[in-house]
């Protein structure tokens, strides 16, 4: 099946089943959990974007330009997707958005942001190209710089469909101008953070934990914590500050260090733009 298909119809599926408490998602587009990926060993498998837009008008040409211009700028490899674009309204948007709505940062979007969901007018998937790991970062902050063209183009509203994540625009505005910086400041850690923040969606519940997911688009494994380490936002602040450890000290001693488990047993499948080559961190119960 057509990978932006499979996105398409998990989030559909999302939508039935979602419910406001925003850490009793079984997994970020699904309401029931997927089969498990066995695997021992780090996988081949290379993570990208996929990117939806809404526009204001019943016409792509605004967006589809401006598209084409920023791959011809700077986007290399990106690319605009004929088959799920269309000049009309996606009345499943509402409620697709209402499950991808960072639930982690205060004030992430506002009723502005749902208005705009709700009486948009047309929509545009933009996809990104096969990433290597280390060029994760780099590609990254090229799709927050996508992200930034869109959005002047007249896009209303923004989602990355890779971990189901969106973000209201004045939050969109903030994290680009944190990439900006971190890029004039040639800082690829701080690089890191903010594509963790732009495009990962925490915390989702699994069994026991609760997990990120889309860590693999900035190029490290996601995060399990004990459901009982605390409340949801401390668990939050335990995701982020592993990944800053993985990123600064490498995996190996952070593992050692927070006497964590790496496994590759994943709940979605290879072919899943939500499965993380690098593995999953399991932190200790």
């Amino acid at each position: 099946m057509n990978l932006l298909r499979r996105a398409l119809l998990a989030s559909i599926g999302a939508m039935i089943s979602w419910k406001p408490s925003w850490s009793k998602e079984i997994s970020p587009d699904s309401g029931e959990e997927t089969s498990n990926h066995d695997e021992t060993e780090e996988s081949s498998v290379t993570p990208r974007h996929v990117l939806c837009f809404l526009g204001n008008e019943r016409d792509l040409s605004p967006l589809s330009d401006a598209a084409s211009k920023a791959i011809r700028d700077f986007a290399t490899g990106f690319s605009v997707d004929e088959d799920y674009s269309q000049a009309e309204p996606d009345d499943r948007m509402s409620q697709s958005f209402a499950v991808c709505w960072d639930r982690v940062e205060a004030n992430a979007w506002s009723p502005a942001d749902e208005d705009a969901v709700a009486d948009h007018q047309s929509v545009l998937y933009v996809l990104g190209p096969s990433m290597a790991q280390a060029e994760t970062v780099k590609v990254s902050m090229l799709a927050l710089r996508l992200v930034e063209r869109l959005i002047d183009a007249g896009a209303v509203a923004v989602k990355g469909e890779s971990a189901g994540i969106a973000h209201g625009l004045d939050r969109w505005s903030e994290l680009i101008r944190q990439g900006a910086e971190a890029v004039k400041a040639a800082d690829p850690l701080a690089e890191q953070r903010v594509g963790r923040l732009v495009f990962a969606k925490r915390p989702l519940s699994v069994p026991g934990y609760l997990a990120s997911v889309g860590f693999h688009l900035v190029g490290l494994p996601d995060v399990y914590v004990p459901e009982t380490a605390g409340s949801e936002r401390e668990i939050v602040a335990i995701m982020d500050a592993v990944a800053d450890e993985i990123a600064q000290r490498g995996l190996e001693p952070t593992l050692k260090a927070r006497r964590a488990s790496l496994s590759f047993d994943s709940t979605y499948e290879p072919d899943e733009f939500k499965f993380n080559p690098y593995g999953i961190v399991k932190l200790p119960k």
